[in-house]
């Protein structure tokens, strides 16, 4: 019985039920965070003012909602025509041109009806996660729009388009609102960000570059896309991507290498087609890397809500912290302007106190902007509860809710991004690879090692064939001529023999060399031989 065990195995979670008669029992991931959230980190958060510092608190829609995509992009770097190719289908509210054109935020989502949802009426609608976005105010709402449409596309994910980012001061002093904060918010709450660059217009402008830093702390969820490439030639488009890669590396601050696809992501004949098998493969992975999100949502959302409590814990130790040295009474002022000054020393300070990460802090002079404005004498002192409440989760709490994420996985029916132009290329002869490797011949009614086997055959005839057949160690001395690894021959040798005797005979001999050809070509070989291979004389073993 399933289900008692779950049942049991999350028995112990919850707050105090050790002194509880009935223990907290959570049926799904999303349930368990919420709770977590609401008893264990929010008072935490709202007793440090953690909300007017980082980011606003957390609501149901949060955590129920479906994955996020956000797109981010200079101007013309083709954001909307990106979705446009994924939904195969224009969106309300959707303008595409060469001048900045998107000048919104728009969260294209599922409806049963086309239409679309300006922003202030977003902002109030609870089953929407958009609730905390009012505190930016008019200037924004203005600005942000929901397009929705009933796309299969967006039955499991959600894209937020955002407005081109423009180069040089203009944008600083006519958007009303604060850009780079947005992104920020939207950040923290998406599953995947995907930032566009225009292969043949590869300045990043000053605010791309604060934009990007703006995303700090979320590099796990970046993927790029190098798009438009079909418009160079390939030497140039070489250069492209290494002066890209070059200035990604000198922006965002990770050891790792970022994953670049490159394509030209709309539905218009390639202008310079010698890439285009390139372009095949790199959108297939980009596709793959999309439609697996529904599936890690949940641990998405768990691994961000790490990434908060111990954020948040910090900013209660700094809190805490300023409290304690501020004065009672006289020099409040003056000793404001001195902890302010001194707070890159408080963070070492409470670094070595607490054995915390320095990447667990927050930006110091951002941190020391925003303490201007408050009152530090106000600020709270130290609750070990609260903090301990805090570790409780990130230590036990946790790691159930990890064991329900697995199981809600192997239990959710295959869940990936269909739709648009996810099923264009999934069967039929344009899916990726039809033909080719060892799916050559697949539509041919000869058998396509058929053409190479006198070749075969008389290497074949020099391994001294008994009965026919030629034993596994002579086959042995020919196949590793190819100077493949045991591992890759081993893999071969099982897909050839196909009546499992341990010897090959003239025909199994044949398709062995057509397979190590397949691979000696670049492309990787099937876990089950397809029939099309199988020699027309064996064809009744397998059947």
């Amino acid at each position: 019985n399933q289900k008692e065990a779950t049942n049991d195995m999350f028995s112990w979670l919850g707050t105090d039920d050790r002194r509880r008669k009935e223990p907290e029992v959570f049926q799904t991931v999303s349930d368990g965070l919420k709770k977590l959230y609401k008893t264990k980190l929010l008072p935490l958060e709202e007793n440090y003012k953690f909300h007017e510092f980082h980011s606003p608190a957390l609501e149901d829609a949060d955590f129920d909602n479906k994955p996020m995509v956000l797109l981010v992009g200079q101007y013309s770097t083709g954001k909307t025509s990106f979705i446009r190719y994924l939904l195969e289908q224009d969106f309300p509210g959707m303008r595409i041109g060469p001048e900045p054109t998107t000048d919104s935020f728009i969260a294209v989502m599922h409806g049963d009806t086309e239409g679309v949802i300006p922003g202030n009426a977003l902002v109030v609608d609870p089953k929407k996660p958009f609730r905390k976005l009012n505190a930016f105010g008019n200037a924004f709402l203005n600005r942000f729009v929901c397009a929705q449409l009933p796309n299969p596309v967006l039955e499991s994910i959600s894209v937020i388009d955002t407005p081109g980012i423009l180069s040089g001061e203009k944008q600083r002093i006519s958007r009303g609102y604060d850009f780079a904060a947005v992104l920020e918010w939207f950040a923290e709450r998406v599953d995947r960000i995907i930032l566009l660059f225009d292969a043949h217009k590869l300045d990043i402008s000053d605010e791309f570059s604060e934009v990007i830093k703006a995303l700090k702390n979320h590099e796990d969820k970046i993927r790029v896309v190098l798009n438009k490439a079909d418009q160079i030639e390939t030497q140039q488009l070489m250069r492209v991507y290494g002066a890209l890669m070059w200035s990604l590396g000198k922006i965002v601050n990770t050891p790792e290498v970022i994953r670049v696809y490159i394509g030209s992501f709309w539905s218009h004949p390639l202008l310079i087609p010698d890439n285009r098998k390139l372009f095949e493969a790199e959108e297939q992975d980009l596709f793959k890397d999309i439609q697996s999100l529904p599936r890690n949502a949940a641990l998405r959302k768990l691994n961000d809500l790490i990434k908060r409590a111990r954020l948040a814990k910090v900013h209660a130790y700094i809190i805490s912290s300023l409290k304690k040295d501020m004065p009672s009474v006289f020099g409040k002022e003056n000793k404001k302007k001195e902890l302010i000054a001194s707070l890159g020393d408080i963070y070492k300070r409470i670094e070595r106190e607490h054995q915390i990460s320095p990447g667990d802090f927050p930006n110091l002079k951002k941190m020391q902007d925003q303490l201007q404005a408050q009152d530090l004498h106000k600020f709270q002192p130290l609750k070990p509860k609260l903090l301990e409440a805090v570790d409780d989760m990130l230590a036990h709490d946790i790691a159930g809710l990890m064991i329900l994420v697995r199981q809600e996985e192997t239990q959710l029916p295959n869940p990936v991004v269909k739709g648009g132009a996810f099923d264009g290329t999934l069967d039929g002869p344009f899916g990726h690879g039809y033909g080719e490797g060892a799916g050559e011949g697949i539509d041919e009614a000869e058998w396509v090692v058929a053409r190479d086997k006198p070749a075969y055959d008389e290497i074949f005839y020099t391994l001294s064939p008994v009965n026919g057949k030629v034993t596994g160690a002579n086959a042995k001395k020919e196949m590793v001529k190819s100077k493949l690894p045991n591992t890759v021959l081993g893999k071969i040798w099982k897909l050839a023999d196909i009546d499992k005797d341990g010897m090959l005979d003239d025909e199994e001999f044949a398709l062995a060399n057509h397979l190590i050809k397949v691979k000696l070509e670049g492309h990787e070989l099937p876990s089950e031989l397809p029939e099309h291979l199988v020699p027309p004389s064996k064809r009744k073993i397998t059947e």
